[in-house]
């Protein structure tokens, strides 16, 4: 033999042998998690896979050329069960097929030496060919891996821009959802879907507040700025309040507070209240109108700006100079620990903005989560917006709420709260609170008919008086934490007959859509009660039914099978499908008990608080969302072990361990349903940007928003645009321009997207990722339309910033 063969068999010898290790290791696994996977009653695909694909092995170490041919086999068999599997859907095909078609590949082009080593025809031409044309899938794949892939695209025909009515024009965003009913619409239209590919920075400002969270625990920046005139009013994560110029981002004037807790930093928005502003009188019969203030003898705060803060205190401050409110409170500051018992740091925090109702300020307060049945009680108060005293108290556990508090009582302990912003109708005179669940969350066995009633509701309140008018559940014993956790958005809803009706619509964490009669909170579209299973925790409350609204879109709520496990890999997506088969899950209300259990949507969403922001003039609504499943296991324990309570973090999802109930016969074990990468276990999207036609009752287009180049497995960037769809939190602005805007993803832009077809028009890449909800104005000096949109970092990243940036027209 010449040196030249000796030379060339020890090479294919090597290659061999790597490439049977390679195939090994894989036929292997397959075999071993795929027979794991079979007898939890999973797909049969991997055990087979397996079992050839060492058999193919074996014949690579023996050099010989039918280790083509079973390989072969088992591309051909992956390349039928892909499909069958997972449908054509792209992300679910690539995770099935692109390793295999590699390792083809690699087979092919070796199986020319092999055949020659053994005296056959090398068959050189058909084997590259089909090595070429396997590399050409693999490279167009890889393409089609940096372009969206909507999960609802849209078919119809672009709708027409509406001009703005001079007279309809928006002025200010005056408000946290810059109507008093949340619409996160702009009635603005220099920036449209024609000309927003020319937005740059106009200007920068830095809040000097730099939100620090090593494990989800601590401060974020998820503002809305408000804009009143040439001013622009922020607040950070330790409730610094800071007025900038419109026009430069030069800052006015600050007002240091640097409140902080232990845990879940953060301030959402302002209310701004002006005394000189008239108030508009109710139009709907039987209404109460607002109560008239005025300003005491030398009281000069007559424009201000309204604070919840992280400690749990109500602040006033002059819009004008940045001074306390001397005349409100006590020195511009009222305590909401009174009257609420042992509400010391963190169980008792306000995190959203308070809501300006009329001249109420209605006010609510986040209870920590998973925590103990001892908890301060939610109850929602009205302030005089002038004086601060308090004008009225529904407390949700007293059989009469608006009772008054004798001095040595306190409000009923560990009812259902409302942590979320609120909305408000003055034509109605009434404020709508999304309310969540009485404490602990995830047991319920001690709950009374008080919190049966008001947990997970939408309650609407007199904001004079604070009497209930009517209250809608949407979850029944809720055991999941799927509290309501947006801001209401007031609407004018199209019926079926033609006319409108004055409605109510919000998302939830568990995907629906509920569609309220403003008048009367009755559906305006269908909701079932289908049935449900329970469980077996001694003593709960199980409801046999929950409703559905199914007269409107689920968004991300799909029901999982097992086809639904994605990974990057062939192998993360087998870890992924063992896991979910060892999990009970019955849907979406998969009840918790000492099993593991998946919840999905997870507690975090579908749809949390950046809610949907309105189109009014085409009637369509958009909605982001989330889509991280939660595994929950309820642990027994001793009621009274002593074991120090839960802080009430986001930490508690993460796979910290058993976290005591304190109070109750069990501790709570959850995590994030995730793949040993740390990438979800379903498939992607994993968030996405939606718009719903109210008339249709239909999702018009649905796409992936966000991609993995600031995150990836182990927490390492991938620094690729592909978009897969990220988890969102923050909300939307819709502006009638025909754009929407959004920016709360994992990775670090602002994108606007066209509101009639969903592409994508434009992107600005921002310094670190946001978790705030974008806002836009025109400048009453300039007549210039700004976006504006404040980038602290996003949830998960490392990165962290204060900026404030605004964007305009490069004009």
């Amino acid at each position: 033999m010449s040196d030249a063969n000796a030379r060339s068999g020890i090479k294919l010898t090597l290659w061999c042998c790597l490439l049977g290790i390679i195939l090994a290791a894989t036929g292997l696994f397959f075999t071993v998690a795929g027979g794991k996977l079979l007898s939890l009653g999973g797909s049969a695909y991997f055990l087979i896979a397996g079992l050839v694909i060492l058999l193919s092995a074996i014949q690579f170490f023996r050099r010989k050329s039918s280790a083509v041919w079973l390989f072969l086999a088992v591309f051909i068999g992956t390349v039928i069960w892909a499909p069958l599997d997972a449908g054509f859907d792209f992300w679910p095909l690539i995770s099935r097929l692109m390793v295999p078609t590699g390792l083809m590949l690699l087979a092919f082009l070796t199986w020319p030496a092999l055949r020659k080593r053994e005296g056959k025809a090398p068959l050189a031409k058909p084997a590259y060919l089909l090595s070429a044309l396997l590399a050409v899938g693999m490279v167009g794949a890889f393409v089609q891996m940096f372009q969206p892939h909507p999960t609802v695209a849209f078919s119809g025909q672009p709708l027409p821009l509406i001009p703005v009515d001079k007279a309809q024009q928006q002025k200010d965003w005056d408000n946290y959802g810059n109507t008093p009913g949340g619409s996160r619409f702009v009635a603005l239209d220099q920036i449209t879907r024609d000309n927003v590919r020319e937005l740059k920075v106009a200007w920068t400002f830095h809040t000097g507040d730099i939100p620090i969270s090593p494990d989800g625990n601590g401060a974020e920046d998820q503002q809305t700025p408000l804009q009143i005139g040439n001013r622009i009013f922020l607040c950070t994560p330790h409730n610094n309040v800071i007025a900038v110029d419109a026009d430069s981002g030069k800052e006015i004037w600050r007002r240091e507070v640097n409140a902080k807790s232990q845990v879940w930093n953060r301030c959402r928005g302002l209310a701004y209240f002006d005394v000189h502003k008239p108030l508009p009188a109710p139009s709907v019969p039987g209404s109460t109108p607002a109560a008239p203030v005025a300003l005491a003898a030398g009281d000069s705060c007559q424009r201000r700006i309204l604070m919840n803060t992280i400690d749990a205190r109500l602040m006033a401050i002059n819009a004008d100079n940045g001074e306390f409110c001397q005349h409100f409170g006590n020195q511009g500051v009222v305590d909401l620990k009174a009257g609420l018992g042992d509400a010391a740091d963190p169980k008792y925090q306000l995190t959203s903005a308070p809501t300006l109702a009329g001249t109420t300020v209605v006010v609510g307060g986040r209870v920590a989560d998973n925590v103990q049945t001892d908890m301060p009680g939610g109850v929602l108060r009205g302030f005089n917006v002038i004086t601060g005293e308090m004008r009225w108290a529904f407390d949700p556990g007293n059989p009469q709420p608006n009772a008054a508090l004798k001095p040595d009582q306190h409000f009923v302990r560990s009812t259902p709260n409302s942590w979320a912003p609120m909305s408000y109708d003055p034509a109605m005179n009434t404020v709508f609170l999304p309310m969540g669940s009485s404490s602990v969350d995830l047991w319920g066995a001690n709950r009374n008919a008080l919190d049966h009633r008001y947990g997970a509701s939408v309650l609407a309140l007199d904001a004079t008086t604070g009497k209930e008018k009517w209250v809608y559940q949407t979850v029944h014993n809720d055991l999941w934490d799927f509290d309501l956790p947006m801001q209401p958005s007031l609407l004018d809803f199209p019926m079926q007959d033609g006319t409108t009706r004055p409605a109510l619509v919000i998302g939830t964490k568990s995907g629906q859509i509920f569609v309220l009669d403003r008048h009367t909170g009755k559906p305006l579209t269908e909701v079932k009660e289908l049935p449900v299973k329970t469980r077996t925790i001694p003593g709960e409350q199980y409801s046999a039914t929950q409703p559905f609204s199914v007269g409107m879109p689920q968004i991300g709520a799909q029901k999982l099978s097992e086809s639904d496990m994605w990974g990057a890999t062939p192998f993360d997506q087998l870890m992924c499908r063992i896991s979910f088969k060892s999990m009970r899950y019955d849907g979406l209300f998969t009840a918790p008990d000492t099993d593991v259990s998946l919840s999905f949507p997870g507690s975090l969403g579908g749809m949390n608080w950046g809610g949907l922001s309105t189109d009014p003039n085409n009637r369509y609504i958009f909605a982001n969302d989330m889509r991280l499943g939660l595994w929950v296991q309820m642990i027994p324990q001793k009621a009274d072990a002593g074991a120090p309570a839960g802080n009430g973090g986001e930490a508690v999802n993460t796979g910290m361990g058993a976290v005591p109930l304190k109070g109750t016969p069990y501790a709570v074990n959850k995590n994030r349903f995730m793949s040993p990468l740390g990438i979800p276990c379903q498939k992607p999207p994993f968030g996405t940007l939606s718009a719903i036609d109210l008339q249709t009752r239909k999702v018009v287009w649905q796409v992936p928003v966000g991609t993995v180049q600031d995150t990836g497995p182990f927490g390492i960037k991938m620094r690729a645009q592909m978009p897969v769809g990220m988890p969102t939190l923050g909300g939307t602005l819709a502006t009638q321009g025909g754009l929407v805007f959004i920016a709360g993803t994992q990775d670090y832009y602002l994108r606007a997207f066209d509101s009639s077809t969903g592409q994508e028009l434009w992107k600005a890449r921002l310094p670190v990722g946001s978790g705030g909800t974008p806002m836009s104005y025109v400048s009453p000096t300039t007549g210039k339309q700004y976006v504006v949109i404040s980038a602290g970092g996003a949830r998960q990243s490392p990165d962290r910033g204060d900026y404030v940036i605004a964007y305009a027209l490069d004009k």
